[in-house]
Protein backbone atom coordinates (compact mmCIF):
# COMPACT_ATOMS: atom_id res chain seq x y z
CA UNK A 1 0.00 0.00 0.00
CA UNK A 2 0.91 3.74 -0.65
CA UNK A 3 1.30 5.41 2.53
CA UNK A 4 3.03 8.69 1.00
CA UNK A 5 0.99 11.49 -0.46
CA UNK A 6 2.28 15.07 -1.74
CA UNK A 7 -0.14 18.00 -1.89
CA UNK A 8 0.42 20.90 -4.25
CA UNK A 9 0.25 23.96 -2.22
CA UNK A 10 2.18 26.58 -3.17
CA UNK A 11 0.00 29.07 -6.11
CA UNK A 12 -0.91 32.15 -5.99
CA UNK A 13 -4.90 31.88 -6.25
CA UNK A 14 -4.41 34.90 -9.11
CA UNK A 15 -8.84 34.28 -10.10
CA UNK A 16 -9.69 34.12 -6.47
CA UNK A 17 -8.21 37.69 -5.78
CA UNK A 18 -9.07 39.54 -3.79
CA UNK A 19 -9.35 36.34 -1.28
CA UNK A 20 -6.21 34.99 -1.80
CA UNK A 21 -4.49 38.00 -1.15
CA UNK A 22 -4.57 37.74 2.26
CA UNK A 23 -5.58 33.59 2.57
CA UNK A 24 -3.75 31.08 0.53
CA UNK A 25 -6.30 29.36 -1.47
CA UNK A 26 -6.09 26.10 0.15
CA UNK A 27 -7.52 27.34 3.43
CA UNK A 28 -10.72 28.69 1.93
CA UNK A 29 -13.27 27.13 3.50
CA UNK A 30 -15.86 24.53 2.02
CA UNK A 31 -18.50 24.72 4.77
CA UNK A 32 -16.34 25.84 7.66
CA UNK A 33 -13.53 23.73 7.17
CA UNK A 34 -10.68 24.45 4.78
CA UNK A 35 -9.76 22.74 1.49
CA UNK A 36 -6.69 21.32 2.50
CA UNK A 37 -7.63 20.62 6.13
CA UNK A 38 -10.17 17.89 4.51
CA UNK A 39 -7.80 16.57 2.14
CA UNK A 40 -5.60 15.71 5.54
CA UNK A 41 -8.41 14.27 7.00
CA UNK A 42 -9.52 11.92 4.04
CA UNK A 43 -6.13 10.88 3.20
CA UNK A 44 -5.45 10.17 7.20
CA UNK A 45 -8.70 7.47 7.17
CA UNK A 46 -7.09 5.75 3.71
CA UNK A 47 -4.17 5.23 5.82
CA UNK A 48 -1.93 7.17 4.56
CA UNK A 49 1.05 7.98 7.16
CA UNK A 50 3.20 10.56 5.48
CA UNK A 51 2.42 13.87 3.58
CA UNK A 52 4.45 16.41 1.95
CA UNK A 53 2.80 19.79 1.50
CA UNK A 54 4.73 22.33 -0.48
CA UNK A 55 4.46 26.12 -0.06
CA UNK A 56 5.21 29.64 -1.59
CA UNK A 57 2.68 32.28 -1.48
CA UNK A 58 1.53 32.60 2.33
CA UNK A 59 2.79 29.41 3.07
CA UNK A 60 3.26 30.06 6.76
CA UNK A 61 0.17 30.28 7.10
CA UNK A 62 -0.67 26.61 5.78
CA UNK A 63 1.90 25.96 8.28
CA UNK A 64 0.56 27.09 11.23
CA UNK A 65 -3.26 25.95 10.18
CA UNK A 66 -1.70 22.07 9.81
CA UNK A 67 1.25 22.11 11.95
CA UNK A 68 3.41 18.40 11.83
CA UNK A 69 0.77 16.75 11.40
CA UNK A 70 0.11 15.18 14.89
CA UNK A 71 -3.77 16.12 15.67
CA UNK A 72 -4.28 14.79 11.86
CA UNK A 73 -2.18 11.38 13.42
CA UNK A 74 0.00 11.63 10.24
CA UNK A 75 3.40 13.51 9.73
CA UNK A 76 3.51 16.45 7.55
CA UNK A 77 7.04 18.28 6.24
CA UNK A 78 6.86 20.88 4.24
CA UNK A 79 9.14 22.07 0.89
CA UNK A 80 9.38 25.47 0.85
CA UNK A 81 9.59 27.22 -2.49
CA UNK A 82 11.33 31.10 -2.72
CA UNK A 83 9.14 31.35 -5.77
CA UNK A 84 6.45 28.92 -7.22
CA UNK A 85 8.12 26.60 -9.48
CA UNK A 86 5.00 24.96 -11.03
CA UNK A 87 3.45 21.72 -10.49
CA UNK A 88 5.81 19.43 -11.73
CA UNK A 89 8.72 21.62 -10.54
CA UNK A 90 7.21 21.35 -7.13
CA UNK A 91 7.06 17.37 -6.89
CA UNK A 92 10.85 17.48 -8.07
CA UNK A 93 12.00 19.71 -5.64
CA UNK A 94 10.20 17.87 -2.89
CA UNK A 95 11.79 14.59 -3.83
CA UNK A 96 14.42 14.51 -0.96
CA UNK A 97 10.96 14.70 1.63
CA UNK A 98 9.35 11.69 0.04
CA UNK A 99 10.63 8.05 0.54
CA UNK A 100 8.63 5.76 -1.47
CA UNK A 101 9.20 4.56 -4.41
CA UNK A 102 5.89 5.15 -5.71
CA UNK A 103 3.43 7.90 -4.29
CA UNK A 104 0.00 9.93 -4.62
CA UNK A 105 0.47 13.53 -5.40
CA UNK A 106 -3.22 15.98 -5.26
CA UNK A 107 -3.72 19.13 -5.64
CA UNK A 108 -5.00 21.44 -2.31
CA UNK A 109 -7.63 23.56 -4.46
CA UNK A 110 -9.58 20.48 -5.27
CA UNK A 111 -13.04 19.26 -3.67
CA UNK A 112 -13.88 16.06 -4.10
CA UNK A 113 -15.66 13.35 -2.05
CA UNK A 114 -13.03 10.69 -4.23
CA UNK A 115 -12.38 7.49 -2.11
CA UNK A 116 -8.59 7.52 -1.77
CA UNK A 117 -8.06 3.94 -0.17
CA UNK A 118 -8.81 2.04 -3.83
CA UNK A 119 -5.98 4.32 -5.78
CA UNK A 120 -3.32 3.49 -2.31
CA UNK A 121 -3.74 0.22 -2.44
CA UNK A 122 -3.31 -0.66 -6.10
CA UNK A 123 0.42 0.19 -7.80
CA UNK A 124 1.97 0.94 -11.41
CA UNK A 125 2.33 -1.67 -13.89
CA UNK A 126 5.40 -2.48 -15.77
CA UNK A 127 6.75 0.86 -17.23
CA UNK A 128 3.97 2.98 -16.36
CA UNK A 129 4.88 6.47 -14.53
CA UNK A 130 1.95 7.35 -13.39
CA UNK A 131 -1.48 6.88 -12.81
CA UNK A 132 -4.19 9.43 -13.58
CA UNK A 133 -7.59 9.93 -11.82
CA UNK A 134 -9.69 11.32 -14.80
CA UNK A 135 -13.32 13.33 -14.63
CA UNK A 136 -16.19 13.12 -16.37
CA UNK A 137 -18.50 15.57 -15.50
CA UNK A 138 -15.99 18.79 -15.79
CA UNK A 139 -16.79 22.65 -17.19
CA UNK A 140 -13.07 21.92 -18.31
CA UNK A 141 -12.13 20.64 -21.60
CA UNK A 142 -11.06 17.28 -21.93
CA UNK A 143 -6.70 16.31 -21.27
CA UNK A 144 -7.42 12.32 -22.35
CA UNK A 145 -9.32 9.54 -23.57
CA UNK A 146 -9.11 6.53 -21.71
CA UNK A 147 -9.42 2.54 -23.37
CA UNK A 148 -9.50 0.44 -21.04
CA UNK A 149 -7.37 1.63 -18.28
CA UNK A 150 -4.65 3.09 -20.74
CA UNK A 151 -4.59 6.51 -20.72
CA UNK A 152 -4.31 8.34 -24.30
CA UNK A 153 -4.42 11.44 -26.28
CA UNK A 154 -7.67 13.28 -26.53
CA UNK A 155 -10.01 11.99 -29.30
CA UNK A 156 -14.23 12.72 -29.57
CA UNK A 157 -14.52 11.78 -25.67
CA UNK A 158 -11.99 13.06 -23.58
CA UNK A 159 -11.89 13.93 -19.81
CA UNK A 160 -10.34 15.91 -17.93
CA UNK A 161 -7.17 15.28 -15.72
CA UNK A 162 -8.66 15.67 -11.63
CA UNK A 163 -5.32 16.58 -10.21
CA UNK A 164 -5.04 13.25 -8.35
CA UNK A 165 -2.19 10.00 -9.36
CA UNK A 166 0.22 8.46 -8.75
CA UNK A 167 3.37 8.76 -9.93
CA UNK A 168 6.74 7.02 -10.02
CA UNK A 169 9.48 8.69 -8.16
CA UNK A 170 12.21 7.05 -10.86
CA UNK A 171 11.19 8.73 -13.74
CA UNK A 172 11.26 12.04 -12.34
CA UNK A 173 14.42 12.05 -10.84
CA UNK A 174 15.95 12.65 -13.98
CA UNK A 175 14.54 16.58 -13.91
CA UNK A 176 16.83 19.05 -12.23
CA UNK A 177 15.56 20.16 -8.44
CA UNK A 178 14.89 24.08 -8.44
CA UNK A 179 13.49 25.07 -11.99
CA UNK A 180 10.08 25.47 -12.96
CA UNK A 181 8.33 22.77 -14.38
CA UNK A 182 4.42 21.61 -16.23
CA UNK A 183 3.52 18.63 -15.10
CA UNK A 184 1.34 19.17 -17.96
CA UNK A 185 3.46 18.80 -20.34
CA UNK A 186 5.01 16.07 -18.93
CA UNK A 187 2.32 13.97 -18.51
CA UNK A 188 1.68 14.35 -22.32
CA UNK A 189 4.95 13.16 -23.36
CA UNK A 190 4.21 9.69 -21.10
CA UNK A 191 1.15 9.60 -22.65
CA UNK A 192 2.56 9.89 -26.23
CA UNK A 193 4.61 7.11 -25.08
CA UNK A 194 2.05 4.47 -23.56
CA UNK A 195 3.20 5.09 -19.94
CA UNK A 196 0.30 6.06 -18.38
CA UNK A 197 -2.73 4.20 -16.56
CA UNK A 198 -5.64 5.36 -15.68
CA UNK A 199 -9.75 5.71 -13.66
CA UNK A 200 -12.60 7.05 -14.54
CA UNK A 201 -14.37 8.83 -11.11
CA UNK A 202 -17.59 10.31 -11.45
CA UNK A 203 -18.43 11.44 -8.41
CA UNK A 204 -18.50 15.08 -6.77
CA UNK A 205 -15.24 16.73 -8.08
CA UNK A 206 -14.51 20.81 -8.17
CA UNK A 207 -11.53 22.81 -8.78
CA UNK A 208 -12.01 25.28 -6.35
CA UNK A 209 -10.19 28.05 -9.02
CA UNK A 210 -13.06 31.27 -8.85
CA UNK A 211 -14.74 32.83 -6.16
CA UNK A 212 -17.59 31.92 -7.91
CA UNK A 213 -17.12 28.16 -7.96
CA UNK A 214 -16.26 28.27 -4.26
CA UNK A 215 -19.49 29.93 -3.87
CA UNK A 216 -20.97 27.07 -5.46
CA UNK A 217 -19.88 24.43 -3.66
CA UNK A 218 -20.17 25.85 0.02
CA UNK A 219 -23.88 26.19 -1.25
CA UNK A 220 -24.29 22.52 -2.79
CA UNK A 221 -22.66 21.59 0.59
CA UNK A 222 -25.18 23.26 2.70
CA UNK A 223 -28.24 22.00 1.36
Amino acid sequence: MITEVMILAAGRGERMRPLTDTMPKPLQLVKGKTLIERHVEALARAGVEHIVINLSWLGHLIEKALGDGSRFQVTIDYSVEESALGTLGGIVNALPLLQEEQFLVLSADIFTDFDFQPLLNRSLENQDVAHLVLIEKSPFEGDFSLHLDRVQEPNQTAYTYGNMGLYQRQALTAFPSGQVLDLGQYLRQAVARQQVSGQLFTGLWSNIGTINELTRINQLMSR
